[in-house]
């Protein structure tokens, strides 16, 4: 399979990984790490005896990204690149616990003294560099953003509910929050997950169960009622890298996963917005070279794809088979209470959270589930399908725009989902909602007394353990002006078009 080729610089935060492929194993992948802790500490006045079994399988940072807020825009570049280096920070500390599992059963204080104690430490300098970048650009830095230096370790099934708390940077884990139960292994082929009970037979999902805040359908029958498909290919033109234009501009592997694209065929990290507008793009409308971008499902087969070895791919622990999706749907519908206004040109829409393992369920969104089934949607689990029925991927986009910006320091406050009853926030105009769905023809993974193999998953950051719940989608508008006001004409006149 083919990649994106373009030549490109190597900075500083590609620097700081760039020995890590030394630490793969098995097929380029990396294994997980079992710590085994006795340590007997006080919390809040009471004693807690840690389990002799603790289980540390990743790394739990708080995002300090989401946290940051009113960066200056000449500051947006200095900041985003000290934000991918922490990234990269993260990654050689989960490499770090990966390979060193011996050393950790012979000590309970490992952990806590050669991963995450200096791992504060190097946060901790980045967190300063940034502070003083706003600052230096006209802006206030927040001056709490020292309390996100510090990390904790955690078991692989243990999923964060709700935000950071940024206070706990010890190597252990409290009473209740033990492997419990959870297999093991790294499926025999070097990939930290996803492990048996991250799927679930889509028999056993309960119809409309799904129930997050996010990614409700815009449209509805009243308000503006059309659509407009967008017929771009299912990235015939292999084009692959793990950079991230959105998260991480000038950033090489910024994503520390692969990405397919599809519509616009200039989608590297160094891309300008003038790159973009220039580019070719497979959409069939000529007018479209917007990109359209999702991490690559991979079959975990023991398949040596052309990135096993480097970073983003099999050295970073996404490993197997690419599976290229055999529909990539890609549509564009109208809101429930009103008419929709013209996407801005370059917007930039981020959804799903490829960090909601660690990061909490807040921003989750892309869902699973199997032809046939699709009034059954699962986004903690990837699912298992009958015979003759195809896995499916939905992401449903944010659909409020505040008007002003293409982008803000998060990626996410210059838009919102819908309300519940379909109207934007105050302050918010409702714009034509992308949906993307994708269809692959997976093999079904063998799940069989706690183990599974040969599962699928979608590509991640390698501390999230490939979990179902970081699945994710990114978008940004390079439509033509023309193009554009037809899409809002056909959604708003209650029509059907392509």
């Amino acid at each position: 399979m083919g990649r994106n080729t373009r030549k490109r610089r190597t900075p500083l935060a590609t620097k700081i990984v760039a020995g890590a492929a030394a630490l793969a194993v098995g097929g380029g992948g990396l294994v997980w790490a079992n710590f085994y802790a006795s340590a007997h500490e006080d919390h809040g006045g009471h004693n807690r005896t840690r389990s002799a079994g603790a289980q540390v399988a990743t790394i739990d940072c708080p995002d300090v990204g989401q946290k940051i807020r009113d960066v200056p825009d000449r500051a947006r570049g200095e900041v985003d690149g000290e934000l991918a280096t922490m990234d990269s920070q993260i990654t050689n500390a989960y490499q770090r616990l990966a390979t060193t599992r011996r050393a950790q059963a012979g000590d309970s204080q490992f952990v806590q003294n050669t991963i995450l104690g200096p791992l504060k430490d190097r946060r901790k300098a980045i967190i300063d560099r940034i502070q003083l970048e706003i600052n230096r650009a006209g802006g206030k830095a927040d001056d709490n953003l020292d309390e996100l230096a510090g990390c904790q370790g955690r078991p692989a099934d243990q999923q964060n509910g709700g935000g950071q708390n940024g206070g706990q940077d010890d190597g252990g884990q409290d009473d209740g929050q033990n492997g419990g139960g959870q297999n093991q292994d790294d499926n025999g082929n070097g990939a930290a997950g996803p492990f048996a009970d991250d799927f679930v037979d889509i028999n056993d999902v309960e119809p409309n169960s799904r129930d997050l805040e996010n990614g409700f359908a815009a449209n509805g029958d009243g308000g503006s009622t059309g659509s407009f498909t967008a017929v771009c290919g299912v990235n015939e033109n292999n084009l692959f890298n793990s950079d991230n234009l959105i998260v991480a501009p000038g950033v090489d592997n910024g994503a520390h996963h692969t990405h397919d694209y599809v519509g616009n065929q200039d989608n590297s990290a160094f891309s300008s917005d003038e790159d973009l507008a220039n580019a070719d793009t497979s959409c069939q409308n000529q007018g479209d070279r917007s990109t359209y971008y999702w991490p690559v499902l991979r079959l975990q087969d023991g398949t040596q794809e052309f990135d096993a070895n480097d970073q983003g791919g099999g050295a970073e622990g996404n490993v197997g088979k690419i599976l290229k999706a055999s529909q990539a749907e890609i549509r564009f519908v109208g809101n429930q209470r009103s008419d929709v206004v013209a996407m801005p040109k370059f917007l930039r829409i981020i959804t799903g959270d490829a960090k909601a393992f660690t990061n909490g369920v807040a921003n989750a969104n892309s869902s699973f589930s199997c032809t046939g089934f699709e009034d059954r949607q699962v986004t903690d689990k990837y699912v298992l399908c009958p015979e003759g029925s195809q896995v499916v991927r939905t992401s449903n986009f944010q659909s409020c725009w505040d008007g002003q910006n293409i982008d803000s320091t998060n990626h996410r406050d210059h838009v919102a989902f819908v309300q519940r009853d379909g109207s934007c926030p105050n302050g918010f105009q409702a714009i034509p909602q992308l949906q993307v769905r994708l269809v692959y023809d997976v093999p079904a993974p063998a799940v069989e007394n706690g183990q599974v193999r040969n599962p699928y998953a979608v590509d991640g950051f390698p501390e999230q353990l490939h979990k179902p719940i970081t699945d994710h989608n990114d978008f940004i508008n390079v439509m033509d002006e023309d193009l554009m006001n037809e899409v809002v004409d056909c959604i708003n006149r209650g029509e059907d078009c392509q």
